[in-house]
């Protein structure tokens, strides 16, 4: 039985003026010491995000010199996707404690034109974007928002709806940058326009900060009260996934191909998810994973995000710690350290009631998308 035996985080914020070793080391032994373990029993190390490498964990944490160890993509899908690493690492026998960890400082140092120089398909990025002003993230998918809007009549208001409920539940998260930084739809809608339909708060946070998990091969010391089981993980990719301008179908991504798999393996559907933590770069984002996650049908992430089902008391709330647009950028391991407290029941104000299952997404470079499906110690 697989799991997440321990989380660690550290305060998220601007211009931390931290090393990432030091962000490493703070997040590695809290979620190691949350785990019930010693740092001599890890024997597995992931480093996500491509900011830091296994050699940058090893001293700070504390842990042996010998570690099996491997190295997923960079990019928004690798908090998920390394899950999946994980357990290829305890399946064939290399490991039973790993720790995935990653740091950056993504306000102070690695900023996201650093990023977009290390994606696949430069020669797009080179020869066809730039010189139609294509220069970041979140002008590439403002093109997919804006066809669906088109499509199906998504509305401002509707984006709004998935930010104000973000900036809601950051309200009860001491860790979230906008922690005490109420949002309102006037201040949405009055906000500086990034890239239409694109404003400011449709855009995830710059962030320096740190986050964990340990994956076990099962609880530590037979204490399975807060050993939350792994049911499942896949990842998968879009077409032409070096490059969006030429794919026939902008809505089929890697998560319309991961997430059937993943309630297959898991033997659940989307109706059987309590919550979700959902790869929130942008607020369109959140409305396309939850349609083709089956969450809602296709073309209707916008009512069911107006209805007031994301957001608290929701019939799915979705990133109940803020996610990327409220708490900060973790590059998607903040989602799996939130879910992980929700189905422990340690959530405190936003505690999701009886949360058995929660699903977590990822989302990476132009679509690479996976699911991980996490079931509660209590079920």
């Amino acid at each position: 039985m697989t799991g997440i035996a321990g989380v660690g985080q550290t305060q998220y914020g601007r211009r931390s003026g931290r090393s990432l070793q030091s962000l490493v080391a703070e997040a590695s032994r809290s979620a190691i010491a949350d785990a019930g373990l010693r740092p001599a029993q890890i024997d597995g190390v992931i480093p996500v995000g491509g900011y830091i490498y296994v050699e940058d964990v090893l001293a700070g944490a504390g842990l042996p010199l010998q570690v099996a160890d491997a190295l997923p993509a960079p990019g928004g899908n690798a908090a998920v996707d390394s899950l999946r690493l994980g357990c290829a690492l305890i399946g064939s026998g290399q490991a039973a404690n790993v720790l995935i960890v990653l740091a950056k400082n993504g306000s102070s140092a690695s900023r996201i034109d650093d990023r977009i120089k290390l994606l696949p398909g430069q020669q797009f990025r080179t020869q066809l974007e730039w010189p139609q002003g294509w220069s970041a993230p979140v002008e590439w998918y403002a093109m997919i928002c804006r066809r669906h809007m088109v499509d199906f009549g998504t509305t401002k208001d509707q984006l709004a709806d998935v930010s104000l409920a973000a900036y809601s539940f950051a309200q009860q998260n001491p860790r979230a940058m906008q922690h005490g930084r109420p949002l309102t739809r006037a201040a949405y809608h009055a906000a500086p326009m990034i890239a239409d339909p694109y404003q400011l708060y449709d855009c995830c946070q710059e962030t320096d900060g740190a986050a964990a998990i340990v994956l076990s091969a099962g609880p530590s010391g037979g204490d399975g009260t807060r050993f939350v089981e792994l049911l499942a993980v896949a990842a998968g990719r879009p077409q032409s996934p070096d490059e969006l301008s030429n794919r026939s179908d902008w809505y089929d991504i890697g998560l319309s191909h991961a997430a059937p798999f993943a309630y297959e393996q898991a033997g659940v559907g989307p109706a059987d998810m309590d919550g979700a933590m959902i790869y929130d770069c942008f607020t369109f984002e959140v409305l396309h994973q939850l349609e083709v996650a089956g969450f809602c049908e296709k073309g209707k992430g916008g009512p069911f995000a107006a209805s007031g089902a994301i957001g608290p008391g929701g019939s799915l709330p979705v990133n109940t710690h803020g996610g990327l647009l409220a708490e900060g950028h973790m590059t998607g391991m903040n989602h799996l350290a939130e879910a992980v407290r929700q189905l422990r029941g340690e959530a405190g104000p936003v505690q999701i009631e009886g949360a058995r299952h929660i699903a977590v997404t990822g989302w990476g470079d132009w679509g690479d998308g996976s699911m991980a499906i996490l079931r509660s110690p209590r079920s």
